[in-house]
């Protein structure tokens, strides 16, 4: 098995309404594009932007629910993958005894990166799908990654108005704008 690690989310290229997370190498410059949906893209990217939402959502209920029952989320195996679908389980250890269970892989690394959870490929799945990344960083031409489109209006481009709108974004709910707009912060600080 080989271990991973979460570099990002993107639009996907392949299906419109649906995203690229991608999965990176620990040790190696391959790169795993698994397209999801877009509540699964929503949960990873609010939580890896540390945002956080006025009410919890169903990640969050599942890591709480296991915490307050000393059930440990300790692995996420990627070990199959078939016609186009990457198949996941999660391993989970109790203290007394260890057991996993099927999950969709975007639900899995949902819960895995709030958890601070390894994530693992099998090799050959690895081999079959990995891209190999240029040496700066991107992807190659014929993976480019497409440009973050954001929900800003031009004229918010004080630090007051763009936390005014991040606010708004996330109390609507509106995850995929909140997370435009704490990037766009996080570059003009």
């Amino acid at each position: 098995m080989i271990a991973l690690q979460v570099l990002g989310i993107t639009f996907s290229q392949v299906q419109a309404g649906a995203y690229a997370l991608i999965l990176a190498e620990m040790e190696g410059n391959r790169r795993v594009p698994v397209i999801i949906g877009t509540p699964e893209a929503q949960s990873i990217a609010i939580y890896l932007e540390k945002l956080n939402p006025p009410r919890p959502l169903t990640h969050d209920l599942f890591i709480a629910f296991a915490q307050k029952l000393h059930v440990k989320l300790v692995q996420i195996n990627i070990y199959k993958y078939q016609e186009g679908i990457f198949y996941s389980e999660m391993i989970f250890n109790t203290g007394e005894k260890t057991f996993q269970m099927d999950a969709r892989t975007s639900d899995a690394i949902a819960l895995a990166v709030r958890n601070n959870t390894p994530i693992y490929i099998a090799d050959e799945i690895m081999d079959e799908v990995g891209v190999v990344m240029d040496e700066d960083d991107g992807w190659d031409e014929e993976h480019p990654l497409p440009e973050k489109k954001t929900k800003i209006s031009k004229d918010a481009l004080n630090m007051e108005e763009l936390q005014k709108e991040l606010n708004e974004a996330i109390a609507s709910e509106d995850f995929e704008a909140a997370s435009s707009i704490h990037e766009l912060m996080k570059k003009l600080k």
